[in-house]
């Protein structure tokens, strides 16, 4: 079920009326039934994908707890053999078989089509998810969960199910069990974190989505800035796109008095590629970072070492978001500058003032990668960013007169303002709104007022599903 869609405007409402009608004993119930219906909106076959991963990992977990020492870390790695054979079916069967098939063809051999599985949306997420579970109960950092509800929840929590942030058993596992009393400030909070969310989404992110596509989609005909500013674009629909899902599902949980972790701090912000991964979907970094880049060693070994962990590390993130091979040369993109700067950083220092500017051009160019279709068509919309730039160069006022392909003016506007609003906003969240929830009444409408008129004027509902959904 989509957060932007009819069908959710009635779903979180009744959810959350029922939820706050029940005892306590049965909540945990309501939600996981509600998950499943939630998550059986896009394909009711998808639930037994969850449901393999979930029978997969409440074993293991007990398992890894009970079993002498001699067979904790067998049970462990049968359990990530486990999801990570699912990914590898679902998700990178197609891509290895076509990746053979095409060295096949260099011997003269024909191997057949077998075709593409569905892909169930989210995957990466809840299976991501599921691993942290076993790996910090084999750490002995979290207690296996007898409770098979309470633990099928924990993957299913349907505002975070589809696309996290993922979340670690020992934040949201104890909240399952907490109560959870209607709390009218919290409501509020969540209400408000919601709204934000569709905004970031519906008025800024998919309106972006239309500049952005005309310039991938046909990067041969743009001319002067078009190219430039279609690729900024797209790395603005893709924040905005993703952290206001984040921002939804936040505020989904927060109403019924769950506590989910932040997903971005303002990473277009980060004066360094380093800080921007700080800032960055920041329950996938911390998520590599302590299961697999520090396992590898980290920085705490030699130079060539530590540019290996590196790459491996984001190869593997890029790996994760898609299979094809542009996902994976984004992220050995990222991983060689990130070792080419720690190479550099000794004898070279950035001037205070371009940290930020140069960190979200190397971004920029990033995205190209992430976003093309094929390699072919990321040199093509990386030649028209060449050749715009050196148009303004030599000719700023021709460069100028075509800067938002498929956009009005009126529209650029719109998303301008919806992006320095997102920076304001973003910086100073939590200050924001309890200010806007403890104003005068007439003050607090004014502002639910006008975000409400602003997504549904403003809007676009296109049924455009959230970009994150495919990973």
């Amino acid at each position: 079920m989509l957060f932007n869609s009819l069908r959710f405007l009635v779903f979180f409402p009744f959810v959350t009326a029922v939820y706050f009608g029940l005892p306590q004993a049965w909540r945990w119930a309501w939600l996981l039934a509600m998950s499943c219906v939630f998550y059986a909106a896009f394909v009711p076959a998808y639930l037994l994908i969850l449901a393999t991963s979930i029978a997969i990992d409440y074993i293991a977990g007990i398992v890894i707890e009970d079993a002498s020492p001699r067979w904790r870390k067998p049970a462990l790695i049968l359990s990530l053999v486990a999801n990570i054979a699912l990914l590898a079916v679902f998700k990178y069967g197609p891509f290895v078989w076509d990746n053979l098939r095409a060295v096949a063809a260099l011997f003269g051999q024909e191997w057949a089509d077998l075709g593409r599985l569905m892909l169930p949306i989210g995957l990466s997420f809840h299976t991501f998810q599921a691993m942290a579970y076993t790996i910090e109960v084999y750490y002995g950092r979290q207690r296996a969960e007898r409770h098979l509800g309470i633990y099928a929840l924990y993957v299913m929590f349907y505002p975070q199910l589809v696309a996290g942030p993922i979340e670690r058993p020992q934040a949201l596992l104890p909240q399952f069990r907490a109560p959870h009393p209607f709390d009218y400030d919290q409501v509020r909070m969540g209400l408000l974190r919601m709204l934000w969310g569709f905004i970031k989404k519906t008025v800024v992110a998919d309106r972006l989505a239309i500049a952005a596509d005309a310039v991938f989609h046909f990067p041969e005909s743009q001319h002067g800035l078009a190219a430039p500013l279609g690729v900024i674009c797209f790395a603005w629909q893709i924040y905005c796109d993703f952290s206001g899902y984040s921002d939804i599902a936040i505020g989904a949980a927060q109403v019924m008095g769950y506590r989910l972790m932040e997903n971005f701090d303002r990473p277009y912000a980060a004066a360094s590629l380093s800080e921007f991964w700080h800032r960055w979907h920041r329950s996938l970094s911390q998520w590599f970072r302590d299961y697999l880049y520090l396992p590898l060693g980290g920085n705490r070994v030699g130079p060539a070492r530590h540019a290996w962990n590196l790459l491996i590390v984001f190869a593997i993130s890029g790996l994760w978001h898609g299979a094809a091979w542009n996902y994976v040369l984004w992220g050995l993109y990222h991983g060689t500058l990130l070792v080419l700067c720690g190479w550099l950083s000794p004898f070279v220092r950035v001037p205070k003032g371009l940290g930020r500017p140069l960190t979200l051009f190397a971004v920029c160019g990033g995205w190209i990668l992430f976003r093309a279709s094929s390699f072919e068509n990321a040199l093509a919309v990386g030649s028209a960013c060449v050749s715009g730039l050196m148009e303004f160069i030599t000719a700023p006022s021709m460069a100028m007169n075509r800067i938002a392909p498929g956009l009005p003016f009126w529209e650029i506007a719109i998303t301008i303002i919806g992006i320095e609003a997102a920076e304001v906003v973003a910086a100073r969240w939590q200050i924001t709104s309890a200010r806007i929830i403890t104003a005068p009444w007439y003050v607090r409408w004014v502002v639910y007022y006008a975000g409400i008129w602003l997504v549904l004027s403003c809007g676009r509902f296109d049924a455009r599903q959230f970009i994150y959904f495919q990973f």
